[in-house]
């Protein structure tokens, strides 16, 4: 048998995530293969450091929590192909969410225009969207 919840409480579960987050989050793209975990050390090299508005994701409506505002670096930090990404606290350091890279349409977790990142180039996240279970 499968639990299953209310539209209202899939809701607060994905609106908890940003809460718990925080406000003006971080998220750093980087190369190579993600962590196993949030706890574990960072891997791979920083590509671009995005600054998440103050509320960076929608109100989850039917289960579904969507990237809200401008999610872009306008200057990347280095060179490089784009695999995983962290969201931090807003202190940069403590890891609350992590996931695959891949270009529009490529069918990750976090997608961006390009994923071949040249140094100081326009880094900009096209879509990121968070679906609780049962949703």
């Amino acid at each position: 048998m499968t639990i299953q919840f209310s539209n209202a409480v899939r809701d607060a579960q994905n609106d908890a995530i940003e809460t718990t987050i925080s406000t003006s989050a971080i998220m750093k793209i980087r190369t190579g293969a993600q962590p196993a975990t949030c706890a574990t050390a960072d891997s791979g090299t920083v590509l671009a450091t995005l600054n998440l508005p103050a509320d960076w994701m929608s109100a989850s409506s039917g289960g579904v929590k969507a990237l809200l505002g401008t999610w872009e670096d306008a200057s990347a930090d280095a060179a490089g192909t784009a695999a995983h990404f962290r969201v931090y606290a807003s202190n940069g350091t403590t890891c609350g969410m992590q996931g695959s890279v891949t270009a529009t349409g490529g069918g990750g977790d976090l997608t961006l225009d390009n994923t071949n990142i040249a140094s100081a180039q326009d880094v900009k996240v096209t879509s990121f969207s968070l679906t609780a279970g049962n949703a």
